[in-house]
C-alpha cells in the first residue's frame, strides 16, 4: 500500500542487475511511492542484467554509465536533470564488484590491480558521483543520497578480502561529503549496513550460504530482505528523515549488536554432544 512518501521527488538509482538486486526493488518501491526515476548501470552490467524488463515497470528511463569514468558520469547527471526538467532529489548508489572475489583469491594473495579496481568502483564511485553532482549544482535543497555497505566495514569476515576496504573507504566517503553537501545544499549523505542478502553479488562470495545462515540464527529478528532494505532506503529518499545524515544505519535484524544468540548457543552445545559421543 503506497503513502505517497516521494510524490514529486524525482531521483537516479544505479546498479539494478536482476529482479534479485536490492537497488531493483528500491527502484520498484520508489516508483510506487510517487518517485520518477532514472535508471543507471555500467554498459557490461547492462548487457549482463534484465534492467530493460525493471525500465519498463516503471516506465524510466535507462542512461548507461560506467562509474569510475567522471566524464560518463557527467553525461549521466545532466541527461537525467534535462529528462526530470529540473535537479534530483535523490540517489541511491548500489555498485561493487571484486575481482579477487570472483577468481577466490585469499586475502595473503590479492592481485593488487584488482584490489585497485575494486576500490574505485565500489567507493571511489561515489565520490566521483558526488563531485560531479556538487560541480553541476544537480541536487535539490534537502536532497538524499543512501549507499549500500556491509558490516565486513568494521569487521573481519573470511572471504570478503578487499571489498571489507572497500566498504570502509565507501563509509568514509560518505561522512565527508555528507558534511560538505549539508553545508553547501542541506543534502544528506548516508549508508545502510545491510543483512547478508542473497543477490547475485552476495552469493557469488564463498561460504555465503553457510555465512547467511549464520547471520540469520544470531540476529533477533533474522536476516532483513531486500525488499525490506528497499522500503528503508524510500523512508531515506523522503522528507521524514530531513535530519540524518553521515550515518552508517544498520538494517541487519539486531545482527550487529548481538554478542551471541540461543540459537547458536543451541548449535555449538549439540555440536560438542555429539564429538562427546563420537
Amino acid at each position: 500500500m503506497s503513502s505517497n512518501l516521494l510524490a514529486g521527488k524525482v531521483g537516479i538509482i544505479s546498479g539494478a542487475l536482476n529482479s534479485q538486486s536490492i537497488a531493483w526493488k528500491v527502484a520498484q518501491k520508489a516508483h510506487a511511492e510517487g518517485a520518477r526515476i532514472v535508471l543507471t548501470n555500467a554498459p557490461l552490467a547492462m548487457r549482463m542484467g534484465e534492467i530493460k524488463v525493471l525500465a519498463a515497470e516503471i516506465d524510466a528511463p535507462i542512461i548507461p554509465a560506467d562509474a569510475t569514468s567522471v566524464e560518463e558520469l557527467g553525461t549521466l547527471f545532466t541527461e537525467a536533470q534535462s529528462h526530470f526538467g529540473g535537479k534530483i532529489d535523490f540517489l541511491l548508489h548500489s555498485i561493487g564488484m571484486s575481482a579477487n572475489i570472483r577468481k577466490n583469491k585469499s586475502y595473503g594473495d590479492l592481485d593488487y590491480k584488482f584490489f585497485q579496481q575494486t576500490l574505485d568502483v565500489s567507493a571511489l564511485s561515489l565520490h566521483k558521483m558526488l563531485a560531479v553532482a556538487e560541480k553541476q549544482d544537480a541536487f535539490n535543497e534537502w536532497g538524499s543520497v543512501v549507499a549500500l555497505s556491509y558490516i565486513a566495514a568494521q569487521r573481519a569476515f573470511l572471504d570478503y578480502t578487499d571489498m571489507s576496504q572497500a566498504k570502509a573507504v565507501l563509509e568514509s566517503i560518505a561522512r565527508s561529503y555528507g558534511q560538505r553537501l549539508g553545508h553547501l545544499k542541506k543534502v544528506r549523505v548516508n549508508t545502510i549496513s545491510q543483512s547478508p542478502t542473497k543477490t547475485t553479488a552476495g552469493t557469488g562470495i564463498s561460504g555465503f550460504n553457510a555465512f547467511y545462515e549464520y547471520a540469520d540464527r544470531m540476529a533477533p529478528l533474522g536476516n532483513a530482505p531486500a525488499e525490506a532494505c528497499a522500503d528503508y532506503c524510500v523512508s531515506l529518499f523522503s522528507d521524514l528523515t530531513r535530519y540524518v545524515t553521515m550515518q552508517n544505519l544498520m538494517h541487519d535484524g539486531g545482527f550487529s549488536s548481538t554478542g551471541i544468540s540461543e540459537a547458536i548457543v543451541d548449535a555449538i552445545t549439540k555440536s560438542t554432544e555429539s564429538e562427546k559421543e563420537a
